[in-house]
């Protein structure tokens, strides 16, 4: 189906007005003193809010969608889920939103890799939302969205002028290791449930499901 046909629109337009009703509503909380006194500073502040509740979000909704979905971890081209779509829908929608406030705000030329990046990751997206490909490939890609909770985190202490702090330090060095500790930690739960299969099959047949999920992925 054409794009300028296509049912996911409405979804498209309503992930990108729903980060811009929040970016709005973001404005009305009280900015700290040292971001209120330059209007850059506060534009970034509002701008890194929005994306650190678009990591939260969507970095916990790809970890689920990766524990009720595990084909998505070897068949990146053709493993599907509706949860899975609606969060490719849902940040495709951010980035949308993210790219208009970045030109809409003149600072398309200071924030020339975000619009890079943000095209690329659209035009990833998009072959999922539009042909349904690659929806498990969009959902891995979006696991990183873990680590830039506490990237967003530290870029917020540093325009807050709050280097000094503790928690700075630690979100400089350990997101990284706590990216890669969520997914080490997410595959070995999936580790355990194909293994808890596996004992079923062995052991208990008579627990073995129905004919119709016979094609589920590492059944019994």
């Amino acid at each position: 189906m054409l794009p300028l046909l296509h049912p996911a629109l409405p979804l498209l337009l309503g992930a990108t007005l729903t980060f811009r009703i929040l970016q709005r509503g973001l404005r009305r909380l009280p900015l700290p003193a040292h971001v209120r006194t330059d209007p850059l500073r506060t534009w970034r502040w509002h701008n890194l809010l929005v994306s650190f509740t678009h990591s939260i979000v969507s970095g916990i909704w790809a970890l689920l969608c990766l524990w009720q979905t595990p084909e998505m971890l070897v068949d990146i081209e053709t493993a599907w889920s509706l949860s899975g779509y609606l969060l490719v829908c849902f940040s495709a929608g951010y980035f949308i939103h993210d790219t208009v406030d970045i030109v809409l705000s003149r600072q398309a030329r200071a924030s020339w890799e975000y619009l890079v990046h943000h095209v690329m990751a659209m035009g990833a997206f998009f072959s999922g939302i539009f042909w349904k490909s690659f929806v498990g490939g969009g959902v891995l890609t979006l696991l990183v969205e873990v680590s830039n909770i506490f990237l967003t985190m530290r870029m917020m202490m540093k325009i807050n002028n709050a280097q000094d702090l503790l928690l700075y330090q630690y979100a400089g060095q350990r997101t990284l290791g706590t990216f890669l500790l969520a997914v080490l930690l997410m595959l070995d739960m999936m580790i355990l449930i194909y293994f808890s299969r596996l004992l079923r099959s062995d052991f208990c047949p008579d627990h073995v499901p129905s004919q119709q999920h016979k094609d589920k992925f590492l059944t019994e």
